[in-house]
């Protein structure tokens, strides 16, 4: 019997209708597009603009295209994991939202917290479910409504955020595509760096904690771009050395757009020219766990059957990883 792999089998993606330029930004905070974009390469990003619109708004959209794309009855679906650091509600989980919203009556799903790695590590995970042989039908979701963690006073953060997000469905597969590798890890000594200081268990919501703002990412830049470059750039070259890979051999890198000098650090550590690296970042800034799936969304009609690529990502905790797959598809 052939071995089983989790293969890519469809991708789609949602970003909100409003955009939100650099030069409106502006306006609202001590900064220019000039200076945004020379550090982080960001010329606007998208915001989820209504009353009662959480992540699961973002996520129902792009899982519902993928359905359609793959021709999936949505009872068909085994498990949706969603992604998010932006839930909709403390509990119950987002994922379960959207497998009501899209009819998946069948699919258990639950959400997995991992910053701005959250797609990878969910992407992983579902792998597993796969390969096992127990499931056919894996939706993985990576999504963020970053709007509404970020201040729009600080801008050390609110130039860098955006809301958006996008979908795979993941099928076995037997012929050597799909998922092949993966390195996934965490350091917690890195939380003081990227977090949000309240409203969970530790420093519940108070007014006190309302009126300091606390409810809002913190970042401090430096040492997360430090930390950033090393991370992303070390374990993408790990997972093309023990695979045997060289530059040559990858047709993408498909980085988290956290930062396009992060980015570029870590297709140089690759060997890979900048015409092999999916971007956007200029489109949507950084989405946190839909950057990965946006991009896929974006660069599908690129992608051929065969194409490896390496999926790596960057993430608060501190979390990060690399991810090696084949493509099981050509453009439809």
């Amino acid at each position: 019997m052939s071995k089983i792999t989790a293969a890519i089998t469809g991708v789609s993606g949602y970003v909100p209708e409003y955009v939100l330029t650099n030069k409106e930004l502006e306006t609202m905070v001590d900064t220019n597009d000039e200076w945004i974009t020379s550090r982080t390469g960001i010329k606007e990003r998208r915001i989820l603009k209504g009353e009662n619109k959480g992540t699961s708004h973002i996520a129902v959209p792009a899982v519902k295209d993928l359905l359609k794309k793959t021709n999936t009855k949505p009872e068909e679906v085994d498990l949706l994991i969603c992604a998010t650091t932006t839930p909709d509600m403390v509990f119950p989980a987002t994922a379960n939202l959207i497998t009501a919203e899209v009819g998946a009556v069948n699919a258990f799903g639950y959400d997995l917290q991992a910053a701005c790695s959250g797609f990878l590590f969910a992407l992983a995970t579902a792998s597993k479910f796969i390969e096992s042989g127990q499931y056919k039908k894996v939706i993985v979701v990576g999504a963020d409504k970053m709007s509404s963690i970020v201040d729009y006073t600080d801008r050390a953060t609110c130039i860098i955020f955006g809301d958006g997000g996008g979908a795979i469905m993941l099928e076995p597969n037997t012929e050597g595509l799909g998922i092949q590798d993966s390195i996934l890890k965490s350091d917690g000594t890195g939380a003081q760096f990227l977090f949000m200081k309240a409203g969970g268990s530790r420093r519940p919501a108070t007014i006190e904690t309302v009126q300091n703002r606390e409810h809002y990412a913190f970042q401090e830049g430096q040492q997360v771009f430090k930390f950033a470059v090393k991370g992303m750039a070390d374990v993408s070259a790990e997972i093309m050395e023990r695979n045997h890979l060289t530059g040559d051999d990858v047709a993408w890198l498909v980085p988290h757009q956290a930062n396009k000098r992060i980015i570029e650090a870590t297709a140089n550590r690759m060997g890979l020219s900048n015409d092999k690296v999916m971007l956007n970042i200029h489109k949507y800034g950084n989405t946190t766990s839909g950057t990965i799936p946006l991009c896929l969304w974006e660069y599908e009609k690129q992608l051929k059957k065969g194409d490896n690529l390496i999926l790596a990502a960057f993430g608060g905790g501190f979390t990060w990883g690399a991810i090696y797959l084949k493509w099981a598809y050509d453009p439809k």
